[in-house]
C-alpha cells in the first residue's frame, strides 16, 4: 500500500489475540486516504457508489463500528491492510465493506474482522447478522459458507433514496450562485458564519447541464476547467475558507453557428452527438406523431414506453457491474492510440475516451472483452469535437473519422 498512518496501539485499538501480525482498531480521521485505497484496490468501488460519503455517514452514525486493520512497517509507520464496517439497527446486525488487502488474503485476517463484528453484536444482543453479496460472486460466498453462514429463503429488494441530481447551469448564473457563498440570512439572523451551498455542490455525483454552453460567459468556464481537472471545488472569500468535493458529469447543448466553445473547455467533453434536422418524411412523421401523443396524454405516453425503458435501465446496471471486469487487449489499444495519432488529436484525452467508451459499449453488449469494432462504432462521438479545425475544410468530423479508419483497415 502506497497510503501509510501514523499509528500505535492506543485506548481505542483492539489487538487480536495470539500472534497476529496485525491490529485491529477504530478508523480514526487520518485513516480515510489509506481506507478508499483500500477498498479500490479490492474492488468494492462502484460507479454509483462513493465511498468518501459512505465514510462520512458511518462517522456520523456509531463511528465506533468502523475498524481498519494495519499492520507495523516500522516503529512509528503502519500500513492499512484491511477493514469492515459493522450496524445494528435493533433487529438484525449487518457488515459492509469487509476488505483485504489483494497482499493479505488467505492469513485469516478476514475471519479476524468477522470475528470482531460479531463478538460486537453478540454484545448487543443481536441475534442474527444478515449478509448481501452479489450473486455471481462465488469466491466471497465461498468465504462465508465456511464462517458458518448460509444461503436465506429470501429476495433482496432495494429503493435508492437519493435520487442522482440533475442541476441547470443558467447562463446568467453568478459566480457565487455557481460556487457557494456566505450564507447571509444566517450571518444576519444569528450571527453565524455559515456557508451556502452553489450549483456546483448540488451537482456532485449527478449531472450539470449547460443550455447554450457556447455562449457560456469566460469567467464561469474558467471555474467550470478548474473544478472539473480536480474534482474538488476551493471556496476562498468573504472569511470563508472550505473545499469539497464536486465531481459530476458535464453536459451541454448549443448551436455553434452562435458561438465557438472554447477548445480548453471543448476538451473535456467526452462524448459529443451532432443533431440535424431528420431528412427523411417517415421519421418526420414519426416525431409529429409522437409529440402529439404527448400533448395529447403526457402519462399515457410514457406509460406506453415503460417497458422499454425497464428494459435499458436494467442493461445499463447490469453493464455497470461488470464494466471492471471487461479486458482491453494491448492490440485494441495500440489500434486507438494509431487511429489517435492519424487524426492528429492533441493530448491523450482522446484515447482515454475512446478506451473507456469502447470498454462502456462491450459491457452494453455483454462481452468480456473489448474488440476493435467497439472503437469503431465510438470513435465519431468521442473524436468528432477533437479534431482541428480547417476553415477550408467542408468534410464533417464523422467523415475525416471514416475516412481514417478505411485507411487503416
Amino acid at each position: 500500500m502506497k497510503d501509510e498512518q501514523p499509528g500505535s496501539p492506543n485506548a481505542q485499538a483492539l489487538q487480536d489475540t495470539g500472534a497476529s501480525p496485525w491490529l485491529i482498531r477504530v478508523f480514526a480521521p487520518e485513516d480515510r486516504k489509506a481506507l478508499v485505497a483500500l477498498w479500490t484496490a479490492c474492488g468494492l468501488t462502484r460507479p454509483w457508489n462513493n465511498p468518501e460519503r459512505d465514510i462520512d455517514r458511518k462517522r456520523a452514525n456509531s463511528p465506533q463500528w468502523l475498524f481498519i486493520a494495519e499492520v507495523p512497517r516500522s516503529a512509528t509507520r503502519w500500513t492499512l491492510i484491511g477493514s469492515v464496517m459493522v450496524g445494528y439497527e435493533g433487529h438484525r446486525g449487518w457488515v459492509n465493506y469487509l476488505a483485504v488487502h489483494p497482499r493479505w488474503q488467505g492469513r485469516g485476517l478476514g475471519r479476524a474482522l468477522m470475528e470482531r463484528a460479531e463478538h460486537l453484536l453478540r454484545d448487543q444482543a443481536c441475534p442474527k447478522l444478515n449478509l448481501l453479496i452479489r450473486s455471481d460472486n462465488a469466491a466471497v460466498q465461498a468465504f462465508y459458507e465456511r464462517l458458518g453462514y448460509r444461503v436465506d429463503q429470501a429476495i433482496p429488494m432495494g429503493k435508492r433514496l437519493i435520487a442522482v441530481p440533475v442541476v441547470d447551469l443558467p447562463l446568467g448564473a453568478t459566480e457565487d450562485r455557481v460556487l457557494g457563498a456566505l450564507d447571509l440570512q444566517k450571518a444576519l439572523r444569528e450571527g453565524v458564519k455559515a456557508f451556502e451551498p452553489g450549483l456546483l455542490a448540488r451537482a456532485h455525483r449527478g449531472f450539470l447541464y449547460v443550455d447554450e454552453v457556447n455562449l457560456l460567459e469566460d469567467h464561469l468556464v474558467d471555474l467550470l476547467l478548474d473544478v472539473a481537472a480536480s474534482g474538488e471545488n476551493l471556496i476562498e472569500r468573504e472569511g470563508l475558507s472550505l473545499r469539497h468535493p464536486a465531481r459530476f458529469v458535464l453536459v451541454g447543448s448549443g448551436n455553434p453557428e452562435e458561438g465557438e466553445l472554447r477548445p480548453q473547455l471543448l476538451d473535456r467533453f467526452g462524448l459529443s452527438v451532432d443533431v440535424r434536422t431528420p431528412k427523411d418524411l417517415e421519421t418526420r412523421l414519426e416525431v409529429l406523431r409522437r409529440r402529439d401523443a404527448f400533448d395529447q396524454d403526457a402519462a399515457a405516453f410514457c406509460s406506453n414506453y415503460e417497458p422499454q425503458q425497464q428494459a435499458l435501465r436494467a442493461m445499463i446496471l447490469k453493464a455497470r457491474g461488470m464494466l471492471a471486469s471487461v479486458l482491453l487487449p494491448e492490440s485494441v489499444m495500440r489500434f486507438i492510440a494509431q487511429l489517435c495519432m492519424k487524426l492528429g488529436t492533441d493530448g491523450l484525452r482522446g484515447e482515454l475516451g475512446l478506451m473507456r467508451a469502447a470498454r462502456a459499449l462491450s459491457a452494453m453488449r455483454d462481452c468480456a472483452e473489448t474488440r476493435v469494432q467497439e472503437v469503431i462504432d465510438v470513435a465519431p462521438s468521442v473524436l468528432s469535437h477533437r479534431l482541428r479545425r480547417d476553415p477550408l475544410e467542408e468534410s464533417a468530423g464523422a467523415s475525416v473519422i471514416a475516412r481514417a479508419l478505411r485507411d487503416m483497415a
